[in-house]
């Protein structure tokens, strides 16, 4: 026979309710979707080290523009022309120091020159003018062309996507026709006929972006509206005779606001490219106006015997075009829900 075991009245006592409560805490805060996106952006460090970088040279490149004269980014200096590098406390650094390597031995350019009273931070090109201002307001005009084209990708792009797809049916198939031709032009083929009836320069650039930079944002868009226009609370808003402007606004754009950061971060190193590569080639940007695709094309000139005049605005503009595409990739991994742990 087994023995019965006897438990006391104490044994099935409840939990005390300071016990219980604890027990059913919360683990982590509640957090909004910005907030948590905000603290999966900061896990990612090379997309908070990119957005540093980036405020650094939006700060440097408009804030210096009071101390910059612009008379002297054009006005040549024969006499300062070809100088290397030299920076206040690094003379015992070559290479920042004024000196370059003459047949084996390091020459001061500058005591050459007549000019050792100067410092070029970065040298001067083969007209004696500062490539230090120069790379500074050739960033400028950089960013500038990619805020163009933040501009046209917010404004026509997020509108036409939202129209397309909202419509739907003729109107749709109607208006993404259109965008299958705009698409089909290369951008190249668009600046040279701009040239036709434009002057190269910002003007023809700014005219190609608005032209046919928007069209990936709107087939982003397009295709969102189309998944987003079927949801309870659309149609919701629909029933209660929301007008379809309130519901884009109120609805739809909050809603796409993560895929129109994202696909921005990847418009403004392509522009950025764009106009450094059009001024590279000659029908962008001319001399003896700057921007960073002049600077190459100039520095290219003289590369095998003073390659810093190539290497310095070559710098600038990979820093720019990664830093962006860094903090896109970070942007992506932040706003995308299917990658949230």
């Amino acid at each position: 026979m087994e023995e019965k075991i006897k438990l006391s009245p104490d044994s099935f006592q409840p939990l005390p309710k300071e016990e219980e409560l604890d027990n059913e805490k919360i683990a982590a805060p509640s957090l909004t979707f910005t907030q948590d996106a905000w603290r999966r952006l900061k896990k990612n460090k090379g997309a908070v080290i990119s957005l540093f970088i980036i405020l650094i040279m939006v700060i440097i490149a408009f804030g210096s523009t009071p101390f910059i004269d612009k008379s002297t980014l054009v006005k040549s200096a024969p006499q300062y022309a070809n100088l290397p590098a030299r920076v206040p406390g690094l003379d015992f650094i070559n290479g920042l120091n004024g000196k370059l390597k003459v047949g084996g031995q390091w020459v001061d350019q500058y005591a050459q020159n007549g000019a050792s009273g100067k410092y070029f931070y970065l040298g001067t090109d083969y007209l004696g003018r500062s490539l230090a201002q120069r790379i500074i307001y050739g960033t400028k005009i950089s960013l500038i062309v990619a805020l163009v084209a933040t501009f046209f990708d917010l404004t026509i792009g997020v509108t036409y996507g939202i129209i397309s797809g909202w419509k739907g049916g003729r109107v749709d198939n109607v208006m993404q026709r259109i965008i299958e031709i705009i698409s089909s032009v290369p951008n190249l083929v668009i600046v040279v006929l701009m040239l036709l009836v434009m002057k190269p320069g910002m003007t023809s650039i700014i005219a190609a972006i608005a032209i046919s930079s928007w069209t990936t944002m709107a087939r982003m868009i397009r295709a969102e509206t189309l998944q987003l226009k079927t949801q309870e609370y659309v149609l919701a808003a629909r029933s209660l005779g929301e007008s379809p402007i309130k519901i884009a606004w109120k609805h739809l754009v909050p809603n796409l606001s993560s895929i129109i950061i994202i696909q921005t971060m990847y418009t403004i190193p392509t522009a950025i490219f764009f106009e450094a590569f059009l001024s590279f080639i000659g029908i962008g940007i001319s001399a003896p106006e700057t921007s960073l695709g002049v600077l190459l094309n100039d520095g290219q000139k003289n590369f095998q015997f003073l390659p810093y005049q190539m290497w310095y605005p070559a710098i600038v503009l990979c820093v720019l075009m990664i830093s962006f595409n860094l903090l896109g990739d970070g942007l992506r991994d932040a706003f995308d829900p299917k990658t949230r742990k």
